[in-house]
C-alpha cells in the first residue's frame, strides 16, 4: 500500500488564458465564413469586442503583484503550513477516539491513515531543516507535530501487531511451499502435467531438483505482507526502528515456541532407539552426541544474552529465551536422563538460571532508568510527557510475562516492600502492599506499583520545570488521567486493582480543581459586587464597574492566549474540563452583566456569553490564538 504523492496543480492564471485564446480562435473561424446573415455577424462582432477588453495581467502589473505577493509569502507560510498540519492532525487524532482496527475497516481508510502519517513525517523533516529557536512560531507547531507523528507511531504499532496475529498461519505441511533457487517462482495457479511421462521418472527428477528448492514457510498470511512492509517502512523512516521491531518480537514468539515443539529433539530420540535399540547404552550415547552440538548453541545464545548489558530494552527478548528454554526443560530433562547426558543437563539448567537472575537485574535496570530521566526543559503544552508513555506501554507489554516474572521477582517482594516504604507518597505504601504484610499481593505487583511510583515522583519534578502554576497541575492531570485509563484499560487492571485506579482518578481530578484555582480564581474575583459601591453609599459607581468589566476582558484574553497552546491529548478529558470551567467563569459573567444590566450600555459590552462559551471551545488544543475581533471567531 503506497503512500500518496500530491500530483502538480495547473495554475489558475495558466487556465484562463488558455480558455481565452480558444475562444479568440473561435470566433475569427466563424467570422471567415462568408454565408453568415447579417445578425450572426453582429452577435461575433460584439463577442470578438468583450474577448478582446478582457485584459491579462501585463508583465509589469505581474511584477507587481509578485512583489506584494512576496511581501506576504513569508506571513502567509507559517500560515499554509499550520493549515497543512491541523488536517494530518485531524485525519490522525479521529482515530484515537475510535477502537476499531484501521486496517479490518478496508484498504481506503488504511491507505489514508499512512499517507497522513507520512505527511507528519515529512512536515517535521522540513521544520527541522530550518534551524528554529525557541521563540520561533514553527518551533510550537514542530512540537505539537512532534506529539502527533508520536501518536500515529503507537497506533501503527498496534495496527502491525494485530496484524501478525490475526493472519498468522500454523506451522503445518500445507502451509509449507518449494522453491527452486535455480528458476522463477511458479504461478501457483498453474496446473503442471506430467503428460506421458511415468511415475518413477517422476520421482527421480524431483528427487535431484528437490536438492534446488528450498522450503519456504508462510507463518504469516502471504496477503498481508505487503501492508506491513508498508507500516514497517513508515515506523522506520520515522526513527521507530526498536518498537517495529520489538512488536514483531513478541508477536512471533509463539511461532518460535510452536516451531520447537514441532521440531523437538523427541523424534532424533525415536530414530536412534529404532535403530540401536530402546535404551540402549549405545542409542543414548548417539543420540546425546548427534544432539549435543545443536543444543549447546541454543545454550550458548541464551548466555550471551544473558551477560549481555542489562538495558530495558532488552529485557522482553531474555525473557522470550528464559520462558522457550523453561518450557523446553521437562523434555530435555527427560531427553537427557542418563548420566551420559548429565553434563548438557546441568548446563540447561545453568543457563536458565542465567536469564533468570539478568531478567531480575534488568528489570531494576528499568525502574532505576526511569527515576533517573531528568530533563531541564519542560514539555511543551503540558500533554503526555513520553516517558509516561514508554513506561505503561512497556508495563503492559511485559504482562505477557506474568507467570515468569511472578516467580522471577518473588527472592525480591519483602526487601523492596520494604525499602519503598519511607519515601513514599500519601496512599502509595497501602498501593504496594496489603495490611500487615506484603505477601499479601503478587512479587509482580508489588514491582509494578513500584515502578508507578517511581514514575509518579519523576513527573512531579518534571511539573516544575512550568513556570505557570496552572500549567504544573495540567501537566499532572494529562499525565495521571494517562496512567489510570491504561491500566483501567488492559491487562494491567489485574495486577494494579480497582483502587489504585480510584486513587489515581482521584488525583488527576484534584489537580484539574489546582489548575482551575490557578487559572480563574482571579478573574473570578472581577465578577463579585465586593469594591464597586460609590464610598459611603450602597449605590454602584459606574466607573469602577466598567472598569471591573474591562480587566475581566483583559484577564480572559490573556488566559486565552496562553491556554490555547496547552494541550489536554483524550477528547473526553479535554471536554469535561471546559464544561467544567463554563459552569463557573461563563455563569458568573452571565450573572454579573445581567444583574447590573441597567449600568451597561452595549458598547461596555465586548463578549457576550455565548462568544466566551465558543471561545472555550479553542482551549487546549496545542494551537495558540488570540482575541482580536470581538463577535467574531
Amino acid at each position: 500500500m503506497a503512500v500518496e504523492e500530491s500530483e502538480p496543480v495547473i495554475p489558475e492564471l495558466e487556465r484562463e488564458e488558455n480558455l481565452i485564446a480558444a475562444a479568440k480562435h473561435i470566433v475569427k473561424a466563424l467570422g471567415s465564413n462568408k454565408n453568415l446573415t447579417n445578425d450572426a455577424k453582429k452577435v461575433l462582432a460584439d463577442l470578438g469586442t468583450k474577448l478582446s477588453s478582457m485584459s491579462i495581467p501585463s508583465e509589469m502589473e505581474e511584477g507587481k503583484e509578485g512583489e506584494e505577493e512576496e511581501e506576504e509569502e513569508e506571513e502567509g507560510a507559517v500560515n499554509a503550513t499550520e493549515d497543512r498540519f491541523n488536517v494530518i492532525r485531524e485525519k490522525i487524532m479521529r482515530w484515537e477516539e475510535d477502537q476499531s482496527m484501521i486496517w479490518d475497516l478496508g484498504p481506503e481508510e488504511a491507505s489514508e491513515y499512512l499517507n497522513a502519517a507520512n505527511e507528519a513525517r515529512r512536515l517535521i523533516e522540513k521544520l527541522e531543516s530550518f534551524n528554529l529557536s525557541k521563540d520561533d512560531q514553527e518551533y510550537k507547531l514542530l512540537q505539537r507535530a512532534y506529539s502527533v507523528l508520536q501518536t500515529a507511531m503507537a497506533r501503527l504499532e498496534e495496527e502491525f501487531r494485530n496484524l501478525l496475529i490475526q493472519n498468522r498461519q500454523p506451522f503445518e505441511p500445507e502451509y509449507v511451499s518449494f522453491r527452486s533457487s535455480e528458476e522463477d517462482p511458479v504461478d501457483e495457479n498453474s496446473i503442471v502435467s506430467l503428460g506421458d511421462e511415468s511415475v518413477e521418472e517422476s520421482l527421480q527428477r524431483d528427487s535431484v531438483s528437490r536438492a534446488a528448492e528450498e522450503h519456504i514457510i508462510d507463518l504469516v498470511h502471504p496477503g498481508v505482507i505487503p501492508d506491513l512492509r508498508c507500516i514497517a517502512n513508515l515506523l522506520f523512516a520515522s526513527n521507530y526502528v526498536q518498537e517495529c521491531s520489538h512488536a514483531y518480537t513478541i508477536v512471533r514468539r509463539d511461532a518460535l515456541d510452536e516451531c520447537l515443539f514441532i521440531l523437538e529433539m523427541e523424534s532424533e530420540r525415536w530414530l536412534s532407539d529404532q535403530i540401536f535399540g530402546e535404551g540402549e547404552p549405545v542409542s543414548i550415547a548417539c543420540f546425546v552426541d548427534a544432539s549435543k552440538a545443536s543444543i549447546l548453541q541454543l545454550l550458548n545464545f541464551g548466555e550471551a544474552m544473558s551477560i549481555g548489558p542489562h538495558k530495558p530494552e532488552k529485557l522482553f527478548r531474555i525473557l522470550d529465551m528464559y520462558e522457550v528454554l523453561a518450557d523446553l526443560m521437562p523434555d530435555l530433562d527427560s531427553l537427557y536422563l542418563d548420566d551420559v547426558g548429565s553434563s548438557v543437563r546441568i548446563e540447561c539448567h545453568e543457563v536458565l538460571k542465567r536469564l533468570g537472575d539478568c531478567v531480575r537485574v534488568t528489570f531494576i535496570e528499568f525502574e532505576n532508568a526511569i527515576a533517573a530521566n531528568a530533563s531541564t526543559t519542560p514539555f511543551i503544552g503540558g500533554g503526555i510527557h513520553p516517558l509516561t508513555r514508554y513506561v505503561m506501554n512497556y508495563l503492559r507489554t511485559l504482562t505477557d510475562y506474568s507467570e515468569s516474572l511472578n516467580l522471577l521477582l518473588k527472592d525480591r517482594e519483602e526487601e523492596d516492600a520494604i525499602s519503598l516504604s519511607p519515601d513514599m507518597s500519601p496512599g502509595t505504601e497501602e498501593d504496594s502492599k496489603s495490611p500487615g504484610s506484603p505477601s499479601g499481593v503478587s512479587s509482580m505487583t508489588l514491582h509494578f506499583r513500584s515502578v508507578a511510583s517511581v514514575l509518579e515522583c519523576n513527573l512531579e519534578e518534571k511539573s516544575l520545570l512550568y513556570k505557570e502554576v496552572p500549567l504544573q497541575h495540567l501537566f499532572l492531570m494529562n499525565n495521571r488521567h494517562y496512567m489510570a485509563e491504561k491500566v483501567k484499560g488492559s491487562e494491567l487492571r489485574l495486577i494494579y486493582g480497582d483502587e489504585w485506579i480510584r486513587k489515581r482518578n482521584w488525583k488527576f481530578q484534584q489537580h484539574a480543581m489546582k489548575y482551575e484555582r490557578a487559572s480563574w480564581s482571579s478573574i473570578l474575583n472581577l465578577l463579585k459586587d465586593e469594591g464597586i459601591h460609590v464610598p459611603g453609599t450602597t449605590s454602584i459607581s459606574k466607573t469602577l464597574l466598567r472598569e471591573r468589566l474591562r480587566s475581566f476582558y483583559l484577564g480572559f484574553e490573556d488566559v486565552y492566549r496562553i491556554q490555547t497552546a496547552w494541550l489536554i491529548p483524550d477528547v473526553q478529558l479535554r471536554e469535561d474540563l471546559r464544561i467544567s470551567i463554563s459552569l463557573k467563569v461563563i455563569q458568573a459573567y452571565r450573572t454579573f452583566v445581567g444583574r447590573h444590566n441597567s449600568h451597561l450600555s452595549d458598547k461596555h459590552i465586548k463578549y457576550t456569553a455565548d462568544d466566551l462559551e465558543n471561545y472555550l471551545l479553542d482551549f487546549f488544543e496545542g494551537s495558540q490564538k488570540y482575541l482580536q475581533n470581538p463577535h467574531r471567531r
